[in-house]
């Protein structure tokens, strides 16, 4: 291990600054005349806006917010179904991820009337809206209803 040694121009050297003028970096050290950021100790805190009302300040700290618990609901419409599946179908969660109609992180869907569907489909454990259901059924296929409570959310 003492014998590896770095390719050349790997490392760099550090400027060296405040050592007389034939250095390049001499008299005031790359920090300009004069002002906050000349001085030792110079600058401002990590912040510091110039006196306007810093952002951690301005943005309001209290309050309950339910964003963390949201529920994601991804929408699929009857075009995507009858596009992706066939006659006699099952319609699962899992199903539309491994067709890729929705995200494979999506926890939820909702089928929605969009489109025309005429192959028959069984949906199961999909939320769908009544409109959606009607189409299903009119074109021969079963709704069954879903037990999941938080799958039935509403996206419309």
């Amino acid at each position: 291990m003492a014998n590896i040694k770095l390719p050349k121009g790997a490392t760099r050297k550090g400027k060296l600054r405040g050592r007389g003028p034939g250095s390049g970096r001499g008299k005031t050290s790359g920090k300009g005349h004069k002002g906050q950021n000349s001085r030792s100790g110079g600058g401002v805190r990590p912040g510091f806006e110039g006196g306007q009302m810093p952002l951690y300040r301005r943005i309001a700290r209290r309050g309950f917010s339910n964003y963390p618990f949201k529920k994601s609901i991804a929408v699929v419409s009857l075009g995507d179904i009858s596009t992706k599946f066939a006659d006699g179908d099952v319609v699962t969660l899992e199903a539309l991820k491994e067709r890729r109609v929705v995200a494979k992180t999506e926890g939820y869907a909702k089928i929605l009337c969009g489109g025309e569907i005429t192959i028959k489909v069984v949906v199961d454990g999909v939320a769908v809206s009544k409109a959606a259901a009607e189409k299903i059924i009119a074109a021969g296929g079963e709704v069954r209803e879903t037990d999941s409570s938080a799958n039935t959310v509403a996206a419309e």
